[in-house]
């Protein structure tokens, strides 16, 4: 009785360490879909591209986007209300019809950019500790120093 008990365990173990080295493997292997990989139609160099599933191909095909905005293949998109706009280059439209540039993107780059370069001093001790004028440290007293 005490050894069917033993084996009854450590069969029931042994099923559960597979079973969760087995779920393991298969979530790893789903292909995950990020915010990068939305999908949407671009102009980009003089072409209008369209971007699924994270691959970007030639528009071949007028699209409708989900908020009734119609994209040609020669860039003009034609709005619900029928206004029209031509896109230029970097311009993007996703799926529900809202507009994005690349302008804007490289806009939200420069102004971390900018505030780093704004943290000319730095405390010789504490590198972590920045600014953009003289000043002390808050964890030592140290003047701050001008980086290089």
């Amino acid at each position: 009785m005490k050894n069917f008990r033993f084996g009854l365990t450590r069969t029931v173990s042994l099923l559960i360490l597979f079973l969760t080295v087995s779920s393991l493997s298969v979530n790893a292997q789903e292909k995950k879909n990020t915010s990068m990989m939305k999908d949407c139609c671009m102009m980009k160099d003089g072409k209008m591209m369209v971007m699924k599933d994270g691959k970007t191909m030639p528009m071949e095909k007028d699209m409708v986007m989900k908020n009734g905005t119609k994209c040609m293949t020669n860039g003009e998109c034609m709005m619900k209300d029928g206004s029209k706009m031509v896109m230029k280059n970097g311009d993007c439209m996703d799926m529900s019809g809202k507009m994005c540039t690349d302008k804007m993107k490289q806009m939200k780059k420069t102004k971390t950019t900018k505030k780093m370069a704004a943290m000319d001093y730095s405390c010789p001790m504490h590198p972590e500790i920045t600014s953009d004028k003289p000043s002390k440290c808050t964890k030592c007293g140290m003047d701050l120093t001008k980086k290089k």
